[in-house]
């Protein structure tokens, strides 16, 4: 039998481990349970002790992706579970990802509903990247950045390097597999409302949140982005010489560099997809 490891980043979580841990080790009493304390300053350390559960501190914040690498490096299991810290999660549902798993998937993720959305804001991004990346892989993606997921821990490891240290290390994950043809499924879960404050800022994060609409396709293939844009350009620039040509009967320099703005965004993007080849290529 495939020992599981359990994996919770935590960020001054204390008040929520308190009532996750023991509904944790009660649903899953023989996995391997790591709190992945990112530079807490509560009693994080003392609650995990008392629940007799391992605690990894780190010396200061690194992000929240940090410490799913950190987790991901320390776990001794064959299957790792990650989630949240702040009990949004529920235990139970584990087992119904990993017998998902078992089914010849190499992640399966929890995809919350709408109600399971922290605000609308949230929700309609949240939707938004879904049907992009879904129009990109080719693949129904249920919920992109969802911070439930069961994965075969070999194959999560492959892709460490590619991990921001930041929030959006599902997005991420979520792409490379389908990038690397692992299979990637879905399953529906109940998120409820998380213990104490959220630590994502809506302003200032809101520039992470458009950079993962970029990373959604850069990571998958570049030129499914690179590509109707450059056509975007061309054709203006076409418009606009039909339209100088008409009225002017000349071709103007605005439509001379809406075309070479088309060949180099066209450029960039091949080079991109060369990028993005090289990356994932494996090394043994």
């Amino acid at each position: 039998m495939s020992l599981i490891s359990i994996i919770l980043p935590a960020k001054n979580e204390a008040a929520a481990l308190a009532q996750l841990l023991p509904r944790l080790t009660a649903a899953q009493p023989g996995a391997e349970i790591l709190v992945m304390d990112d530079g807490s300053t509560d009693s994080t350390r003392d609650v995990c002790a008392a629940a007799g559960v391992r605690c990894v501190s780190a010396p200061y914040s690194m992000g929240n992706g940090a410490a799913i690498k950190r987790g991901a490096r320390a776990a001794t299991g064959d299957i790792l579970v990650f989630m949240d810290g702040d009990g949004q999660h529920d235990p139970v549902d584990i087992a119904r990802l990993i017998a998902r798993l078992e089914q010849g998937y190499d992640m399966v993720v929890g995809a919350r509903d709408w109600g399971s959305q922290a605000g609308v804001g949230r929700g309609v991004a949240n939707t938004f990247y879904n049907w992009l990346a879904s129009r990109i892989t080719g693949h129904v993606v249920a919920d992109l950045t969802s911070g439930f997921r069961v994965t075969r821990a070999e194959k999560f490891r492959e892709f460490l390097h590619l991990l921001p240290n930041g929030f959006s290390y599902p997005t991420t994950s979520t792409m490379a597999f389908f990038r690397s043809a692992y299979g990637v499924a879905y399953e529906p879960i109940k998120a409820a409302q998380r213990v104490g404050k959220s630590h994502i800022k809506p302003l200032k994060d809101g520039v992470r949140f458009l950079l993962i609409i970029f990373k959604i396709a850069t990571l998958y293939s570049p030129l499914k982005l690179f590509v109707p844009a450059s056509a975007v350009f061309f054709l203006l620039g076409c418009i606009n010489y039909a339209w100088t040509f008409i009225h002017e009967g000349r071709l103007t320099n605005m439509s001379t560099l809406m075309w070479s703005a088309a060949v180099i965004v066209f450029l960039i993007g091949l080079i991109s997809e060369q990028i993005t080849a090289l990356t994932y290529r494996r090394v043994d």
